[in-house]
C-alpha cells in the first residue's frame, strides 16, 4: 500500500512551475499552478516521451515531442495524438511540506 512521501517544501517551486522527481520508484512531475500542487507521471501516453520537458500552460502540460496536452489536475489527455490519460497521484500540503502518494498500478 502506497504512503505519502515528502517530496518538497512549498517554496521549492515557482508558481507556475514544475520539477521532475522519483517517488516510490516512479518518475513523476510535481506541478505548482495557482498556489496548488499536482503530480502526474512523467510519461506521454502517445509515445512514452518525458512530459517534464514540456511547457506548462495554465493547467495543461504539453508534451514537447508532438504537442499532446495533459490536464495536470487529472492526468487526462486533452488533445491528440495522445488519447489515454497519464497517471495522476495524490498530493497534500502540511506545515509547508509537499507530500505525494503514488497511485496503485491497474
Amino acid at each position: 500500500m502506497a504512503e505519502f512521501i515528502k517530496v518538497a517544501d512549498v517554496d521549492d517551486l515557482e508558481d507556475p512551475g514544475k520539477t521532475i522527481l522519483e517517488v516510490s520508484d516512479r518518475i513523476v512531475v510535481l506541478i505548482k499552478a495557482n498556489g496548488l500542487f499536482y503530480c502526474i507521471d512523467d510519461v506521454c501516453t502517445h509515445d512514452d516521451g518525458p512530459l517534464s520537458d514540456g511547457e506548462l500552460e495554465g493547467y495543461d502540460l504539453i508534451c514537447p515531442r508532438h504537442g499532446a496536452r495533459f490536464d495536470v489536475c487529472t492526468g487526462k489527455a486533452k488533445s491528440l495524438p495522445a488519447t489515454r490519460p497519464t497517471a495522476c497521484h495524490e498530493v497534500k500540503v502540511e506545515n509547508g511540506d509537499v507530500f505525494v502518494k503514488v497511485c496503485e498500478d491497474d
